[in-house]
Formats: C-alpha cells, structure tokens, sequence
C-alpha cells in the first residue's frame, strides 16, 4: 500500500480512513443491535465492498425491507467481482479498522468479534446524498448479516469460499 502523500487524489477521498471507518462503524453499530456479541472480523471485511460499489449499494438500496440474501439471488449482478473487490477493499477496511481503533470507538471481544463503543460516532447519518447513501446501506448491511448469522451462507451466498 502506497503512503498516503503518494496516493491519488481519487483514492485518498474516496477511501480516506475516517470514511471507511464510519461505514464500517455502521454496519457494526446495526449488527449489534440485532446481536449483542458483535459482528465476526471475518463478515466485516465484506461491508466495504458492498457499500462503497455504487451498483451493489444501489441493489441494496432499492430493497432495504427484503432479505440479502433474497436480493443477491435476485440480483446476480453483486456478486460479478465481488470476491476481487473485498480482496482490494481489504487495505482500507485495515486502515477504517485501525483508526476506530485507535479512536476508541471500537473493541475487539475475546471470541473475535468486533464491538462498537457508545456514544463515539454521532448517530446522526448526515453528508452528502453519496455518503449519507453509503452510511444506510451499511446499517442494512449490519442488519441482515446478523439476521442471516451464519458466515458462511453469507460467503457462500457471495461467492467467497470461507
């Protein structure tokens, strides 16, 4: 991974760390809702690539109240790449990690699991329509991998072998 001085212009905006990391942190603050434990490190590296791609957080967008794994059966089209887009969203996921980390807005439970910490990120979703789009389809992101709570139908589901 390049420095951050060293990055293009595109990159550092769309990826910068505290972006990452508050999308991230939705998805994880709705996981938590529906499980108390956390979300698994494992299922977190997925919430990138499916919120920050415009087609798959347009597919999940458009049905927030229908199940994902309904909506990727009926929408093959998140799944083309998927796999290669967590592979290249990892880096960043690390760096959206490591600074909610290093933030204290985040914990890591003995079992693994990501915890989110009260009251350190607003709960208000604002920004522009973009982001504040990104922030929602990481709360319905959250949401429905703990409903689904098994990481393997989910990876399964995405085309990842676990």
């Amino acid at each position: 991974m390049k420095r951050w001085d060293q990055r293009p212009f595109e990159i550092r905006n769309l990826f910068n760390p505290a972006f990452c990391g508050l999308i991230l942190f939705r998805a994880l603050d709705s996981y938590q809702e529906e499980d108390v434990r956390g979300m698994p490190f494992s299922l977190s590296l997925l919430v990138l690539p499916l919120c920050l791609h415009k087609d798959s957080r347009e597919v999940i967008a458009s049905s927030p109240r229908s199940y994902l794994l309904k909506t990727a059966e009926n929408n093959p089209q998140v799944m083309v790449g998927f796999a290669n887009r967590v592979t290249q969203m990892r880096p960043y996921s690390f760096e959206g990690f490591g600074l909610l980390m290093e933030r204290g807005c985040i914990a890591i439970a003995d079992d693994g699991r990501v915890q989110t910490v009260p009251n350190k990120v607003r709960k208000a979703v604002t920004g522009t329509d973009e982001t504040v789009s990104c922030q929602k389809v990481a709360r319905i992101v959250g949401r429905e991998f703990a409903r689904i709570a098994d990481r393997v139908t989910i990876y399964t589901t995405f085309g990842i072998r676990p």
